[in-house]
């Protein structure tokens, strides 16, 4: 009996772990994602009002490291939010989550400065996601 609710016990626990990354997973979207070049360079997501009103991002790297200097978020109604990042990306790593200033906004683009000094001459992927 006492071996019955034990597995119950861990089958509820599982369930619950499961839909609670499930409902966290849902809320993020990918919004784009681009390869990077060696040295210092910049790049643009265009990201669609199609896709949706955003809260937050948060940006991803795989593939190979880089140094991310900054973001800049353009928003559809004109508005922008530049984001300091500063920040030395490993491969697989990824940025904390960056809030977007006001009410949850429709993104245009997402522009981003960095620096790669690969050894491994592998090209990094950056991949960004917005969270609704």
């Amino acid at each position: 009996m006492r071996n019955k609710r034990i597995s119950a016990a861990l089958i509820i626990s599982a369930m619950a772990l499961v839909l609670c990354s499930f409902t966290l997973a849902e809320n993020w979207v990918e919004l784009g994602s681009r390869k990077v070049n060696f040295g210092l360079d910049r790049d643009v997501i265009n990201v669609s009002y199609r896709d949706g009103y955003f809260e937050a991002i948060k940006i991803v790297v795989r593939g190979g490291a880089l140094n991310m200097h900054k973001c800049t978020v353009y928003f559809e109604n004109g508005g922008q939010q530049d984001v300091e990042l500063r920040h030395n990306f490993g491969k697989g790593s990824d940025s904390r989550v960056i809030d977007l200033k006001g009410n949850k906004r429709f993104i245009d683009k997402i522009e981003f400065w960095y620096d790669t000094k690969n050894a491994a001459n592998r090209k990094a992927e950056v991949i960004v996601w917005g969270r609704r």
